[in-house]
């Protein structure tokens, strides 16, 4: 992105709204996906948010003239979704029914750690300055207090089961972001974005159907609370906080925005905590402060990306959605 911003001053007010969108609404998406999967099947739960969330933005985009996307964008954007949110965000709704949505959220606050780290594997990939790699110590010393043995800190051991699902979610979201980066994608992010919420929603849901999730939703047997997770998800996490985020882009610097990523974590811990009794152990909160150590230093010292063209100003590049994790919330 380039570094002006755009012409205009938005007011204090509304920066402050959109930056309490993207810290509170995506930190407390955590904990309203652990509600609505108390009795609605996970990946149906997680397919139906996806389907609904991208058919409102793709119809919006249309309304707006943005050009027809091509049959090269739908099979990029169904290559992208399905790593991004069948197998991201499909493995987080599941773990969440074994691990605390606070802990599923620091060890997903990895994910740009493992994204500077296979960037730096691959033939012409960054390479790794002597602070970035010191920031990934740092993370893999965080996971090493969280997954610990289990009189570590004199608190309970963490669901390894769950939590090796969780780093699948995060290594299947950093392999996707790096594959979209050369991925025939659409120019409006918010385009490609509803097209990979709409073609990972639709295999969410065909994995649901296979995994027998049909036999298991019964409608009459939802909650309100679950009903009330599922709707938050749709319209705060995915539509209002992923406005926010694109609105802020263009107007606040890249460095300011990604702040999100090491504030979620604390703001899904604390939520958690505070709503739905799960433990605010020595460990947890080691190891939240540890793994959001690491993810500052990493965001501070990426690459400085090359400037948009004109037609693109202040939009993010494709680098930034993904490290940033449009759509994961």
């Amino acid at each position: 992105m380039a570094n002006h911003l755009k012409a205009g001053h938005p007011s204090r007010l509304k920066v402050v709204l959109a930056f309490a969108a993207i810290y509170i609404i995506w930190g407390s998406t955590y904990l309203a996906i652990k509600f609505a999967i108390q009795t609605i099947p996970p990946f149906l739960m997680a397919g139906a948010r996806f389907l609904v969330a991208g058919s409102v933005l793709y119809g919006y985009m249309r309304l707006r003239s943005v050009p027809r996307p091509s049959r090269q964008n739908w099979l990029a954007a169904t290559s992208v979704g399905g790593l991004l949110l069948l197998g991201g965000n499909g493995c987080l709704v599941w773990a969440e029914q074994r691990v605390p949505s606070g802990l599923a959220a620091i060890l997903l606050a990895t994910i740009p750690i493992w994204m500077v780290l296979l960037d730096s594997l691959r033939k012409g990939g960054a390479r790794l300055t002597g602070r970035v790699a010191t920031g990934l110590g740092i993370g893999l010393a965080g996971l090493g207090i969280l997954l610990g043995p289990a009189k570590l800190w004199g608190s309970s051991r963490v669901d390894l089961a769950g939590a090796g699902v969780l780093m699948l979610s995060a290594l299947s979201w950093s392999v996707g972001s790096l594959y979209s980066r050369g991925a025939k994608l659409p120019p409006s992010p918010f385009l490609a974005a509803a097209m990979e919420m709409l073609a990972g929603g639709a295999m969410l849901i065909v994995l649901g159907l296979l995994t027998g999730e049909g036999k298991q939703l019964h409608c009459q047997a939802v909650t309100l609370r679950s009903a009330a997770g599922l709707g938050y998800l749709i319209v705060f996490g995915s539509l209002v906080g992923f406005t926010a985020y694109i609105w802020l882009l263009g107007v606040v610097s890249t460095a300011r925005v990604s702040t999100y990523a090491y504030v979620n974590p604390i703001v899904a811990v604390l939520i958690g905590w505070a709503f739905a009794g799960e433990a605010l152990s020595a460990r947890v909160l080691l190891a939240t402060g540890t793994i959001v150590a690491a993810v500052a230093l990493i965001l501070f010292h990426r690459p400085r990306p090359p400037a948009t063209a004109p037609d693109t100003e202040g939009l993010p590049t494709r680098d930034e959605e993904q490290i940033m994790g449009i759509g994961q919330k």
